[in-house]
């Protein structure tokens, strides 16, 4: 995969170490405001809902959005592929769909005593080894996507540093282990707003000089897009090999963002932060809105960079990642000074994705496997182990990205069209729709045993897990956003199926840890 190499200057270097610094010592700040690990992981259950709300979208917006979306708008299509136009968008449709029913079904039981991970849930009503399998799917499931996540933003500084792309990685890996380990949730919080508003000014920046560079201006970027036929948002066609349609983004965008912001520790940790039910619900419903509008502001940047390259005013090296064109045009077109303001808005996103995710998994390995097998330590203990915790997880997400070199660096067709957006998602899809299937049967009158939940689990991943890996090896029998509703459903099937007709149901439930 060709890549540009450009070096900042020193104005915008300047800018993104004076970026990297800030956040550095803000996660310091917060250090002295650790006595526990309530206050470590959930910020003593007192954050503003807006704030909730911006952590929320911080979080889910990772370089995959700041660089991978643009591409997705970008890509010029070809005989196995349609070209890049709105119809990413559909998923949002299922996104706030699917916000309102965890924010009504799921959030009251959140909210209530003295919770810290999701996966506490699970063991009230099942035991708890169906609480350590959940947590453990979470953890697994969210080293590879942050790795991958990683990866991509490593791809950029390789751009413009000229380090090789294992030293960008290491370096930003980093440098946000150390602000999250110092300041813990509270920094995160914080750090997201920060980061929120610099990845914001930093699209915006970008999309406007993207206007400015094209002759003719807006009218031309209107004129041209529409020509073609990009600014399609919806697609009614029901092929199941396809990603980007009204089904599988009402449907499957539905479950997969029931799945992630409700039985996902990364997001059900920034519920247990607010003030109180109502402000949780606001957080999270607006916070689908709020996506919708960054989707299509990501994919605007994508199709005006296409009318760029189509106006000869841009040029891609043959075989180029699409998820590349953007942080190409960031080092190579914009003037100095905007290179620095939206690199440091890449890294922001990157940045803000990463932390959360590090004190999330470093609260699900303390809640659900450490403090239950070691019930008597003292606070201070738990709140070293939880920060100690934070390093692990990080050590894991680098090792992970660094794996991934040289699976993502091969060049060809592969490269030019598989989204690394859509990767992450798929991966996501595969164990968080087994986990929502657990939490569904949470819901069931009666009672599922803890036997069955597993089984219904185990068949859950077969079918997820192989239709993934089918598509993976070329041979896709459904697009990623049905990964989520088939995990989801075989979970449920199976275990209730198991539960009645097997003699599972009153298979005895350990009481121990």
């Amino acid at each position: 995969m060709p890549l540009a190499s450009t070096t900042l200057s020193s104005l915008d270097m300047g800018i993104v170490v004076a970026y990297i610094i800030g956040t550095t010592m803000l996660g310091a700040w917060f250090t002295r405001r650790q006595k526990d690990v309530k206050t470590y992981f959930v910020g003593d259950r007192n954050v503003s809902w807006w704030l909730v709300l911006i952590s929320i979208v911080a979080t889910e917006t990772s370089t995959v959005t700041f660089l991978s979306i643009p591409g997705k708008g970008f890509d010029p299509g070809s005989g196995i592929r349609p070209a890049g136009d709105l119809t990413f968008l559909q998923l949002t449709f299922g996104y706030v769909i699917g916000r309102a029913i965890v924010a009504w079904i799921l959030l009251p039981q959140y909210l209530r005593g003295e919770i810290f991970s999701a996966y506490q849930l699970l063991k009230e009503r099942f035991d708890v080894r169906v609480q350590r399998t959940a947590s453990g799917l979470f953890l697994i499931t969210r080293t590879v996507a942050d790795g991958l996540r990683l990866w991509l933003t490593g791809l950029l500084l390789q751009q413009f540093t000229g380090w090789n792309i294992s030293t960008s990685i290491l370096v930003l890996g980093g440098v946000t282990i150390v602000y999250t380990y110092l300041g813990g949730m509270e920094a995160v919080i914080w750090t997201d707003l920060v980061q929120f508003v610099i990845y914001i000014c930093g699209a915006i920046i970008a999309a406007a000089y993207i206007i400015h560079l094209l002759p003719g201006g807006w009218d031309a970027y209107v004129q041209t897009t529409s020509g073609a036929g990009r600014f399609r948002l919806i697609d009614l066609d029901t092929n199941v090999l396809k990603a980007q349609t009204l089904w599988a983004g009402v449907l499957g965008g539905a479950f997969v963002t029931m799945a992630s912001h409700g039985a996902d520790q990364n997001m059900v940790q920034r519920y247990l932060c607010a003030r109180s039910l109502g402000q949780a619900r606001t957080a999270l419903v607006l916070s689908g809105l709020v996506v919708a509008v960054q989707f299509t502001l990501f994919l605007g940047i994508g199709l005006g960079l296409s009318a760029l390259v189509g106006a000869g005013q841009m040029a891609i090296p043959q075989g180029t990642h699409t998820d590349a064109v953007f942080g190409i045009f960031i080092v190579r077109y914009l003037p100095t000074g905007l290179i620095g303001l939206v690199v440091a808005a890449v890294l922001a996103s990157a940045m803000a994705s990463f932390s959360s995710s590090l004190n999330s998994a470093a609260n699900a390995v303390v809640a659900d496997f450490y403090r239950p097998l070691r019930p008597h330590h003292t606070e201070a203990t738990y709140l070293r182990i939880a920060k100690a915790m934070t390093s692990v997880v990080g050590f894991a997400k680098v090792a992970v990205a660094l794996a991934c070199i040289p699976m993502m660096m091969s060049g060809g067709d592969y490269a030019g069209y598989r989204s690394v957006v859509d990767q992450v998602l798929a991966v996501a899809s595969v164990t968080l729709g087994l986990i929502l299937g657990l939490f569904g049967l949470g819901l069931l009158p009666g009672r599922v045993s803890s036997a069955s939940a597993l089984w219904g689990m185990v068949f859950g991943f077969i079918a997820a897990g192989g239709l993934w890996l089918s598509s993976t090896l070329g041979r896709p029998v459904v697009a990623w956003p049905w990964l989520a509703p088939i995990g989801t459903l075989t979970t449920v099937l199976i275990a209730a199926f198991a539960n009645k007709y097997l003699g599972l149901a009153n298979v005895t439930r350990p009481t121990h840890d």
